[in-house]
């Protein structure tokens, strides 16, 4: 019997020390191959997502260069373009009132000739209403201001005299520059003399 029981004790010991050694056995040693494989599988596809996300930020990079390369092409293309409409603006301007000046320039010749001073005036006239319609064709319009009251924003005060009447107070009483505008914009401020 102490045979048997001395057999069993070895037996249990060496059972303890087998199952001591497994649990002693580090945890990464006792992967499965299907877990092992499914590491491989997820680092194959993390690779691969991090070279698509590389691709499409290097695509986006290019894309944001050639746009702002693009856009920069058309800032200097508008700004020359521009640049030459402000120096050709107002050629079509002035070839219109070149047959004005050739009028003047008739009407100058013949003061020599003509001996009778209601014809030259009437040429004046002519010459000046031509000039004045070409300009209205153009949206310049004169500002009126005789007996108008006084606004800062539409007149530019030269001096003050007494009103004549207590009526003209505050209103302009002469101007001494007409004033005119361009479509609605004021391009020139009549000078006015108003009543105080």
């Amino acid at each position: 019997m102490d045979k048997n029981r001395k057999h069993k004790e070895e037996h249990a010991k060496a059972v303890h020390e087998e199952n001591k050694s497994v649990d002693q056995q580090p945890e990464e040693t006792m992967e499965t191959p299907s877990e092992t494989q499914e590491k491989e599988a997820f680092e194959v596809v993390k690779k691969s997502l991090e070279d698509e996300i590389s691709e499409k930020l290097a695509e986006m990079q290019d894309k944001y260069l050639r746009l702002s390369a693009e856009f920069d092409n058309y800032r200097k293309r508008t700004l020359r373009e521009k640049m030459e409409i402000t120096k050709t603006a107002g050629e079509s301007i002035l070839i219109s009132i070149l047959p004005v000046i050739d009028d003047f320039e008739r009407a100058l010749k013949s003061m020599d000739k003509v001996e009778n001073c209601e014809s030259i005036k009437e040429g004046v006239v002519l010459i000046y209403n031509k000039l004045y319609d070409f300009l209205k064709q153009n949206g310049v319009k004169e500002i009126e201001s005789l007996n108008m009251n006084f606004d800062a924003d539409q007149h530019e005060a030269v001096t003050k005299i007494p009103a004549p009447e207590e009526s003209a107070k505050g209103k302009v009483i002469d101007v001494i520059q007409k004033g005119y505008s361009l479509n609605e914009k004021v391009i020139r401020y009549p000078k006015v003399v108003v009543g105080e």
